[in-house]
């Protein structure tokens, strides 16, 4: 029999009866199997921040010194709660959910009391506990689910495991797989079903490291450490040729098959199929990805191996990020020393901790394709102009939309592309084609994101469709 480990996205955990029903419960027997669960959907994002919008949440108004933290954690609380209260009919087994998260959430916000207490006096600054408190409230969402998960399934007669790799008590810190190890020395899963937390506490922090991110960094290094056989990431959507949000539900198509290139294409856009680092491991350690759908359970999804080459070109995915901030340094003194330019800026990129999406350069011009809040853009435009005084140094939020597949014509990919997009209206202000024939990178206004993204998505994903609209009109 085929032992997985498999890691439930935060979206199909709010969903938790379908989790249950097309998930845990599927088979006839639920052994061989772990299971690496994701906070509640949007439980983190309280918890930190909003992934999406910056919205502050405990952690930012703990950073900002904003006294409001301890409502806003009192206010994570009764979410809590509430998860509890739509998961659990029993009331013994609510009880022991609710007692279990009051008591974590009531130690959390003692220690951050006392974290901010000691800062008050001058040889202590909090920015030096700030990683520390930010490890520990992001656990606090995963600990959440896991134990739910755990506790229902038992009362459901299956011999249930709860993982906490939180290390909330831990005196000892050890690396991710040395805490993955130990966890799972005495753990057998032909008997046993491990719920494990997304979040593992290690010595080098594992939100430091990886960010949010950190969840698939777990699942992944789980599965190569006990030599899965496959690794599953069960998903609210199917990794399809786009957005179905943008290009409608009735005209994205599952993906079938794709190889990790094509993956680590998705991730340097901040799409969530899997952290590259996460792709690594799996890779290295052989261990093909299934990506699943949670609400169609019979549906295969979409499998991604080192090893899968299509016999023809294909574009598999028209993928795309808006709001990027493009930062552009001209200056005609920098010819034959654009390398210490370049070191010079991604110096000034890693230190403002802002996301690296792209990057050009010419002889005498760099720009580089960045992600963040417009509070940090603004800081590095500002470093980048204090460095080169004499440099022309402009910033600008574009969107990037890539068309990307395991094996293209890139050259060919280009011109239709162009077409396509002037065809639409949209005049690209920048293209990039690589020499890895994986995808083909297409700049342009923030505002044309959507049309761009579905006129790119008719032509090469939909070329029979669109070709039988022009036909019909």
């Amino acid at each position: 029999m085929n032992y997985t480990v498999e890691k439930i996205g935060g979206t199909s955990m709010s969903a938790f009866d379908a989790v249950l029903d097309n998930i845990i419960l599927r088979p006839s027997q639920p052994y061989n199997r772990v299971f690496v669960v994701s906070a509640y959907g949007g439980m983190t994002d309280v918890l930190l921040e909003n992934k999406k919008n910056n919205h502050p949440g405990v952690y930012q108004l703990i950073a900002k010194r904003d006294d409001t933290w301890g409502e806003a954690l009192a206010q994570v609380e009764r979410q809590m709660l509430l998860v509890n209260e739509n998961i659990f009919a029993d009331p013994m087994s609510r009880m022991r959910a609710d007692k279990y998260i009051r008591t974590r959430i009531a130690e959390a916000k003692n220690c951050i009391s006392n974290i901010l207490d000691t800062c008050r006096y001058g040889q202590f600054s909090l920015r030096h506990y700030l990683p520390q408190i930010r490890e520990f409230l992001s656990s606090i969402g995963e600990v959440h689910s896991a134990y739910n998960t755990a506790l229902k399934l038992k009362t459901l007669g299956i011999n249930a495991k709860f993982v906490d790799l939180s290390g909330w008590d831990c005196q000892q810190p050890l690396t991710l797989d040395e805490t993955i190890e130990q966890a799972f020395e005495s753990i057998d899963v032909t008997k046993e079903l491990p719920i494990v937390t997304g979040y593992a506490y290690t010595k080098d922090g594992l939100m430091k490291t990886y960010d949010r991110g950190y969840s698939e960094m777990t699942f992944s290094r789980i599965a190569s450490i006990t030599q899965a056989d496959l690794a599953i990431i069960h998903k609210e959507y199917h990794l399809s040729s786009a957005d179905p949000r943008i290009v409608g539900t009735n005209d994205v198509l599952p993906i079938g098959r794709t190889n990790y290139d094509v993956a680590d294409q998705l991730a340097s856009l901040g799409m969530e199929a899997i952290h590259p680092n996460a792709a690594a491991g799996l890779r290295k350690s052989g261990i093909q990805l299934q990506i699943k759908n949670t609400f169609e359970p019979e549906h295969e999804g979409t499998l991604i191996s080192s090893d899968y080459s299509p016999e023809t070109d294909k574009i598999e995915i028209i993928a795309g990020k808006e709001k990027v901030f493009a930062l552009h340094l001209f200056d005609q003194a920098m010819v034959g020393q654009v390398d210490n330019v370049s070191y010079d800026l991604m110096q000034i990129i890693a230190e403002t901790r802002v996301s690296l999406i792209g990057k050009e350069m010419n002889a005498n011009s760099i720009t580089y394709y960045l992600g963040g809040s417009e509070e940090v853009l603004k800081r590095v435009l500002y470093r980048a102009e204090k460095r080169y005084p004499s440099a022309s140094i402009t910033g600008r939020m574009v969107a990037l939309i890539s068309v990307i597949g395991s094996q293209i014509d890139t050259n060919r990919t280009l011109t239709k592309g162009i077409l396509s997009l002037v065809e639409n209206g949209v005049t690209p202000i920048a293209v990039h084609s690589s020499m890895r024939n994986v995808n083909v990178q297409f700049v342009v206004r923030d505002g044309e994101y959507q049309t761009s993204i579905q006129a790119l998505h008719q032509t090469f994903c939909l070329p029979k469709k669109a070709k039988a609209t022009l036909v019909a009109s």
